[in-house]
């Protein structure tokens, strides 16, 4: 019951996640404050997919919006006809919020990658992925972390930068499942309640 009650609030909630994953995604771009290593391209390479401007940043602004603008009176109000009815909308709301999981999805997976991979820096050998191999076992090999002289505290950015994206779509692909599980419920109830009320109608 309380599910059915929060689907507008679960719309809602999309919105600062959003914002937060473009806002982290940007930051990724500037490694200790400074331009000159995105203009050079010496940033690692899973920045470049643009996972938390696109996917987690604008794609669900729009959703957000769509889905807001779904669950709005104004909307209800202009739509009477029998084929715009409210398991239509829940229908159309389902296949955002599906869209949902998938943007968000792909951010997690993108960011994960990254942050498995590790950042491209500067060592005494030259530019590179010094961490590559180690399967994401440098994160707990703090000792390590000292062999990325340039940018200045790269691996320590990128970690905690990376760990916010994959948690700020975490959290939007938990919402979207649970905006599905709302508007299914909403679909299953208003189809069973059609049939009794037509049931009735005849009887």
């Amino acid at each position: 019951m309380g599910l059915q009650k929060c689907r507008g609030c679960l719309s809602c909630l999309l919105i600062p996640l959003a914002l937060w994953s473009i806002v982290v995604n940007i930051l990724l771009y500037f490694p200790n404050g400074k331009t000159s290593y995105a203009t050079s391209n010496q940033l690692t390479n899973y920045v470049w997919y643009f996972e938390g401007i696109c996917f987690s940043g604008v794609m669900m602004l729009l959703l957000a919006a769509l889905l807001i603008t779904l669950e709005r009176d104004t909307f209800y109000q202009c739509c009477q006809s029998e084929s715009c009815n409210k398991t239509y909308r829940s229908f159309i709301s389902v296949v955002l919020a599906l869209l949902g999981i998938a943007f968000s999805g792909y951010n997690v997976i993108i960011s994960t990658l990254g942050l498995v991979q590790g950042p491209f820096c500067n060592t005494p050998a030259g530019w590179g992925y010094i961490f590559k191999d180690t399967a994401g076992g440098y994160l707990i090999a703090y000792s390590s972390w000292s062999q990325c002289t340039e940018p200045a505290h790269v691996v320590e950015w990128n970690i905690i930068l990376f760990s916010i994206l994959i948690a700020l779509s975490g959290l939007q692909v938990i919402i979207c499942f649970l905006k599905v599980m709302a508007e299914l419920k909403q679909i299953l109830c208003g189809t069973y309640s059609f049939f009794i009320q037509n049931y009735r109608h005849e009887a």
